[in-house]
């Protein structure tokens, strides 16, 4: 014989009791079956309203009824039974006792445990028999038994307690005589000893069906749901989820407490002194392999078996210093809360005595306190303990694991991963079994935080990054390109999933949680929503996703102000933009005290040498331990540019307009000639040598004419670089009689910078060097003489983008 559960979404459509029938029916073919079903999905809830509805005298409890109503008639006539006299007069005569029993709430506003419990019994009932009589309208061997004259129960309404003498005498007996092949049960119902009806509690129908597959020993109980068994963590919130194949009792039981709401604890109890194993199936996918749930020992991969969490929590704390060493104050409380019948999810005590947490339902919150508050009115007002304090708007995340008492480090790496994402832990608990460790943290963090740890724990390392790209014009375009490119490459060889979540330009700006499309993004974004810096800030904010990043591809003071604020929700910044890392040492100073600790990754490559890897050498060179003496290097690719064009057969003003055309100066070129840009790159390279210094303190020599310098906008600017030709010619005459090269340079020594245009001499590095080419020099204490040196483009939209992207990509190494 076999026992199958089918829930309220299985049977809460025809479509759906067609394929719970068609189970039946191929499971019927070799065995005897027991079907429990639940009421119709959400029809519980809707009785539970009317019920409410009616003792408050609001008149609507009518028009629930009526919707309640055509809900059951349209699956009967979806199903083919409309014709049928008989089960429309039954239906119907269900509906006109329940009409009856709301017509008496309304009537003595009153409705009490035991009118509740025969309230919501019409659910699995009317389920029940309808299911039944298609089957039999089909030709199927099937019948339907009322569970109420099955299961007895004592009086202890909405959730009764169980006689299993009496109730598994009354299965045995009952299925001794039974000639049909099938046999529908209504779950959740029952009757007491005083044949009052009563209900199961929450979760009965599976309880029903593991009360019947304990009393007829059968060899497996099935119970069917809408998913594909136990899942690692909740597939609604973490796509990766997988279903487990096979768990212990108590991993199931640990899952279910924590919210796995595919099976309720009670119902393990029977089943599980018998060794009964519970199969858990689905009903849209009858082949899907689904969880089997038993004392098998399963050797797994990873300790842990699944993350669940717990809404709606709220934490209470008892606290004060007249609790230190005084016995009986755990005890109190505990009993306080039994007296009020409010049940305890989770507790934790400081080792100090000096403070118990407790979690319960947020919707207790109010009456625990009252009742608390109550309980120790007379310590609280001697000021040996404080008024109750109550948190809400939390939740319980909990791994779950028989294994993970065999493994080290659990714990630590679980507080860690949240850590590093900016959850905050409120309160944590550990059984001395070792097979659940909760923490209690913002409900606003529930989906990050289980991301986060199913991929620690359950994913093959791949590691997901969640970018939001401000500034994409030519170079953040690149950038969007490139990772477009190599996302398949960085997922099969880097273990990287990178997502674009986020992009804006100066006047639109799109989010997707899920990953942009990258394919047609420019189109998404012309219909996106009105940009602004600081709405896409609490749009990055608002989506919390692991592993966020925001790139600013631009050159903007109102962005680089705000990286304070992405930096303090944990959110990493990846920037070209070099005002922020060359303002004043204070901020420059915040930034990186902030990276540290949000543990926020902070990387800025492209603000020297786009992509040359300077910074990055710098940083390893200081880290083991070197110390930098001095720096020389040319750093702007655009002025390097401009005079390896410029000669005494060119114009100035055509060899800076030309620079503009290919990308090398920014729109306003007085901002790469003036010199101030590299006065900028120079600054960041000797703080990241550990020197306080500003941007005040390097001395910067300009070449530009006085005119130039004066000039009050770009059009002026252009005007004088023709007028002042002859300065610029001066400059090319003095370096080519002295057989040198011009170029713009930067140097670091003894504390001191300085910038200007020097004439270098032949066999000197930087004399040959050519196009927007960069170069560095350092004379460390381990380079001395001969200099590190590190040379390429340092400028240009794809290097600059690549640049970027490698600040992406370490990250995602870390």
């Amino acid at each position: 014989m076999k026992v199958l559960k089918f829930g309220g979404t299985s049977v809460g459509s025809s479509e759906n009791i067609n394929r719970v029938i068609s189970i039946l029916e191929n499971h019927g073919k070799t065995d005897a079956v027991v079907c429990v079903v639940s009421a119709v999905g959400g029809i519980t809830d809707k009785l539970l309203l009317t019920g409410k509805q009616a003792q408050n005298k609001d008149i609507s409890y009518k028009d629930t009824l009526n919707l309640i109503k055509d809900i059951h008639f349209s699956i009967i006539n979806e199903l083919n039974l409309g014709t049928g006299e008989n089960i429309t007069k039954v239906v119907d005569n269900e509906f006109q006792e329940l009409e009856d029993l709301l017509n008496g709430i309304y009537l003595i506003n009153e409705l009490s445990p035991k009118t509740s419990d025969k309230l919501v019994s019409f659910g699995e009932k009317l389920s029940s028999f309808i299911i039944a009589e298609t089957m039999k309208n089909r030709g199927l061997s099937a019948d339907r038994k009322n569970s109420q004259e099955l299961v007895v129960t004592n009086s202890n309404f909405t959730k009764a307690e169980v006689d299993f003498k009496i109730t598994n005498a009354n299965i045995q007996d009952y299925f001794k005589t039974a000639v049909q092949n099938i046999t529908i049960l209504p779950g959740f119902v029952s009757k007491s000893k005083l044949g009052e009806q009563t209900t199961l509690g929450r979760g009965g129908s599976d309880f029903t069906a593991a009360i019947v597959a304990a009393a007829l020993k059968v060899d497996q109980l099935e119970i069917w749901t809408d998913v594909s068994g136990m899942y690692t963590t909740n597939p609604k919130m973490v796509k990766q989820a997988y279903p487990i194949s096979k768990i212990s009792y108590q991993e199931a039981m640990e899952l279910s407490h924590f919210g796995a709401k595919v099976l309720y604890p009670p119902t393990v109890q029977p089943v599980l002194s018998l060794g009964i194993p519970i199969h858990i199936k689905n009903t849209m996918e009858p082949e899907a392999v689904g969880t089997v749930i038993s004392n098998e020992i399963v050797e797994e991969s990873t300790p842990v078996k699944g993350i669940s969490n717990i809404s709606n929590i709220a934490l209470l704390t008892l606290q004060g210093s007249g609790m230190v060493g005084i016995p009986g104050f755990s005890k109190r409380l505990f009993e306080t809360l039994s007296q009020e019948k409010i049940n305890v999810i989770m507790t934790t005590q400081a080792s100090s005595e000096h403070s118990i947490c407790l979690g319960i339902d947020e919707k207790e919150a109010d009456s625990a306190k009252t009742a608390i508050d109550a309980a120790f009115e007379n310590e609280i007002a001697l000021e040996k303990i404080d008024p109750i304090f109550v948190e809400t708007g939390l939740s319980i995340i909990a791994l779950v694991g028989d294994k993970m008492k065999n493994h080290q480090g659990i714990s630590g790496k679980m507080f860690s991963t949240l850590g590093k994402n900016n959850i905050n832990i409120r309160a944590i608990a550990q059984g001395a079994s070792e097979k659940n460790i909760s923490a209690v943290i913002a409900e606003s963090d529930v989906k990050k935080a289980l991301n986060t740890l199913h991929e620690q724990f359950f994913e093959s390392k791949t590691k997901q990054l969640n970018v939001f790209i401000t500034g994409v014009g030519n170079v953040g375009e690149r950038l969007v390109e490139q990772i477009k490119q190599q996302k398949k490459y960085l997922k099969e060889n880097l273990k990287i999933n990178l997502r674009v979540a986020g992009l804006s330009n100066s006047r639109k700006m799109i989010f997707n949680e899920e990953g942009i499309n990258l394919k047609n993004w420019k189109d998404q974004l012309e219909d996106g929503e009105q940009a602004t810096l600081q709405g896409f800030f609490e749009n990055t904010k608002a989506l919390n996703l692991r592993n966020s990043i925001f790139v600013d591809v631009t050159a903007n003071a109102d962005v680089a102000n705000l990286y304070a604020n992405y930096l303090r929700q944990s959110i990493g910044v990846v920037a070209c933009n070099k005002i922020a890392c060359s303002s004043d040492f204070k901020n420059y100073k915040l930034l990186k005290e902030l990276s540290l600790k949000y543990n926020a990754p902070y990387l800025f490559e492209t603000n020297v040498g786009a992509g040359l890897p300077i910074i990055d050498t710098l940083n390893n060179l200081i880290a083991s331990g070197d110390k930098v003496n001095s720096i020389q290097a040319v750093l702007s690719g655009s002025l390097n540019f401009v005079f390896n064009n410029f000669t005494d057969q060119t114009k100035f003003y055509d060899v800076v307009k030309q620079a503009g055309a290919e990308g090398y100066t920014e729109p306003d070129p007085r901002i790469d000639l003036s010199g101030v840009d590299v006065a900028r790159k120079i600054l960041i390279l000797a703080r990241e040598s550990g020197v306080e210094m500003n941007l005040e303190d390097i001395e910067n020599t300009s070449f530009l004419s006085e005119a130039g310098l004066k000039s009050d906008s770009v059009d002026d600017f252009y005007q004088t670089l023709i007028a002042d030709e002859a300065h610029y010619q001066k400059l090319y005459a003095s370096a080519k009689a002295n057989n040198c090269q011009l170029k713009y340079v930067a140097q670091f020594n003894d504390g001191k910078a300085s910038v200007g245009l020097q004439e270098i001499p032949e066999g000197h590095p930087f004399y040959n060097l050519e196009g927007s080419d960069n170069i560095v020099m350092f004379y460390t204490q381990r380079y001395p003489k001969q200099p590190m040196i590190i040379k390429g483009a340092g400028a240009g939209a794809d290097v600059t983008a690549s640049g970027l992207f490698a600040d992406i990509i370490r990250i995602g190494n870390d």
